[in-house]
């Protein structure tokens, strides 16, 4: 089973950039499905972006979508979500996930997700 480590996060104003990353250790990492959620304070956790485990299929929440990039290096058993034009509602606790989605349409929505890391902290000001 792998384990995932999240790094990246920080303070950015809003209009900026980071790219957050996601090692994960093990052999198995090509195995799984990966995917990235967030949790804002006093909200509930919610769905970013997934990617295939081959990364040839890439989803996105509406909310970010043209603006949040995933992406994997499966030599480097990493992923990254590349968040550009930050808004101060991006503000969250960013958590990878891996996992293996029955489906397409599972994975477009981060279901099957069963392992997670602890977070990284991004807050955009204003």
């Amino acid at each position: 089973q792998v384990q995932l480590v999240e790094s990246g996060g920080g303070l950015v104003q809003t209009g900026g950039s980071l790219r957050l990353s996601c090692a994960a250790s093990g052999r198995t990492f090509i195995s799984y499905d990966m995917a990235w959620f967030r949790q804002a304070p006093g909200k509930e956790r919610e769905f970013v972006a997934a990617i295939s485990r081959s990364g040839g299929s890439t989803y996105y929440a509406d909310s970010v979508k043209g603006r949040f990039t995933i992406s994997r290096g499966n030599a480097k058993n990493t992923v990254y979500l590349e968040m550009n034009s930050l808004k101060p509602e991006d503000t969250a606790v960013y958590y990878c996930a891996a996992g293996v989605s029955p489906t397409a349409q599972a994975l477009s929505v981060g279901v099957g997700m069963e392992i997670w890391g602890k977070g990284t902290l991004v807050i955009v000001s204003s």
